[in-house]
């Protein structure tokens, strides 16, 4: 496991800063991509209909980093040994991360539960893509965030794989009426919202586990003796204090788009990402707003 230095003077956890979607706005109207010094993404999800590789293209082309952690179940290697699907936006997808390691951005690669064949390679480097267990992001003032995809905090997961691929059958279902209702609603040029989430964070259960997730997860924090955790799994993005640590899950690529980023100035937010482009499309004149949704 490695140490990432960073060059901020002070790590905030804040959700809003409508000052800094100005900006970005400001930046994606010139044509500009906004620069961060780290973007954490998870759960995108690749080989499997539900994931949004269009819209995580889209994040992608608009925005920089010096630091690129990847943080788990990138591509879905339980859906692919089943059946294969890969279309070209994957592809995209793939060869457009790598680009960015070639260009000069940190890319650190931790394996999740979807994607474990690749934890053999931990601690290799492949095509400027370095394959890690977990990381370690820290600032400049000493502080310092474990970064893990955090499976191992899912007991279903951990004690009992054959009932986490039931549950992921029965969520792959789910996906795919998302993938339908969402399909209507591009016929409508109306932008992306995910039935999905919406279902599953009103189900009282649900509701429970990631409440007793975080809690799990940020008290493995603390028995480190870190400041922070970023991690994902769970599809909930989410940033908040617990008992004196920064919890921050950076969400997914199928359900809710969004990214965890931390601006030069030590700031950490969540972006979701479906919401930034369809303020951009709300900008746009109706015949390209039509064209947008096609």
């Amino acid at each position: 496991m490695r140490t990432v230095q960073s060059r901020t003077t002070d790590l905030v956890p804040a959700r809003h800063y409508p000052h800094d979607r100005a900006c970005i706005m400001t930046l994606h109207e010139r044509n500009q991509p906004a620069r961060h010094r780290a973007i954490f993404l998870s759960d995108i999800h690749l080989g499997t209909r539900g994931c949004q590789a269009d819209l995580l293209l889209d994040f992608l082309r608009k925005n920089e980093s010096e630091h690129l952690y990847l943080v788990g179940d990138i591509v879905d290697g339980w859906r692919l040994k089943r059946w294969w699907y890969w279309p070209q936006s994957h592809n995209d997808v793939v060869q457009k991360i790598m680009r960015k390691a070639r260009k000069g951005t940190n890319v650190v690669y931790i394996p999740g539960n979807h994607d474990e064949a690749a934890r053999q390679y931990c601690q290799l480097t492949f095509g400027d893509v370095r394959v890690e267990d977990e990381a370690i992001h820290e600032t400049p003032d000493g502080r310092k965030l474990l970064v893990i995809h955090g499976d191992q905090f899912d007991g279903i997961v951990r004690y009992a794989r054959w009932l986490a691929i039931l549950g992921d059958w029965a969520y792959a279902a789910a996906l795919r009426l998302n993938t339908i209702f969402n399909w209507g609603r591009r016929k409508l040029g109306l932008p992306y919202w995910s039935l999905s989430a919406f279902l599953k964070h009103r189900v009282k259960n649900a509701v429970q586990f990631i409440n007793d997730y975080e809690k799990a997860v940020a008290s493995e924090a603390r028995r480190r003796g870190v400041d922070g955790v970023v991690c994902g799994h769970i599809h909930h993005a989410e940033m908040r204090m617990i008992d004196g640590v920064l919890y921050c899950n950076d969400g997914d690529w199928v359900e809710s788009c969004t990214a965890l980023v931390e601006d030069f100035d030590g700031r950490l937010r969540i972006v979701h990402w479906a919401d930034e482009m369809a303020r951009r499309a709300s900008r746009l004149p109706l015949s390209q707003v039509q064209l947008a949704a096609e």
